[in-house]
């Protein structure tokens, strides 16, 4: 197992172990004679189903952005973090309290993801999946996504110490193209492609408490993070 992370840098101490692993406005409806109706310049919300006018960016009656993401194809990096120790937790203690335990740690979770500059892509049971180069991107994401999965860790341990839980975190990282826009159905900016399930099993394949990279994360971040 290669040597523990550690910022090449003084910006900060990389604690966790890091794994290698080698992986490949639509204009208004016209009307040749009289006034268009409003029914004909109606935009219709997604996820309401009401109306707004033609020329709206965000929905009136719940706020929901108008604007479609356009498709396209991005090389990002992908954090698939996932809790371990969820079901043994959730077995022995009433849902509600589960809940709240879960809630107040992803919060937290998303916070690192914000703060190092990466997207929330989805949110699934007890797993995290986040987007570093998309739909905002920069320089060094794949360098972020790492800060942010050593971060996350850190949180973790310190929120199971609080609360005294068993809570562990398993987290992946891969660096790749992907698709991104909107799904035709739900109209949320998502990202898809096989960059996605990789992350996913690098993350089913990482010990608890340790962060596994892509050999295309690696290639991107080795002359920054010491493995």
């Amino acid at each position: 197992m290669p040597a523990a992370p550690r910022d090449k840098y003084p910006r900060s101490q990389l604690r966790h172990r890091v794994g290698i692993v080698a992986t490949c406005g639509r204009e208004p409806a016209g009307v040749d004679h009289g006034e268009a109706s409003y029914a004909d310049e109606a935009m219709k919300c997604d996820q309401c189903g009401g109306d707004n006018p033609s020329e709206a960016r965000f929905c009136s009656s719940c706020g929901r952005s108008l604007t479609k993401p356009v498709e396209e194809r991005r090389v990002v990096t992908v954090l698939f973090a996932d809790l371990v120790e969820f079901t043994t937790l959730a077995e022995h203690r009433d849902p509600e309290d589960v809940k709240v335990l879960v809630d107040q740690l992803f919060e937290r979770l998303v916070r690192v993801v914000h703060d190092h500059g990466g997207q929330v892509d989805k949110i699934v049971g007890d797993a995290v999946v986040a987007l570093f180069g998309a739909p905002v991107a920069h320089e060094d994401d794949a360098e972020r996504a790492v800060r942010a999965a050593l971060r996350m860790q850190d949180v973790t341990i310190e929120y199971a110490a609080e609360t005294d839980t068993p809570l562990r975190l398993r987290v992946g990282l891969n660096t790749g193209e992907v698709l991104t826009g909107a799904l035709r159905a739900g109209g949320d900016y998502t990202a898809m492609g096989d960059v996605m399930n990789t992350a996913s099993r690098l993350q089913a394949s990482a010990e608890p408490g340790q962060v596994r990279v892509a050999e295309s994360t690696f290639r991107a971040t080795h002359q920054v993070v010491a493995y």
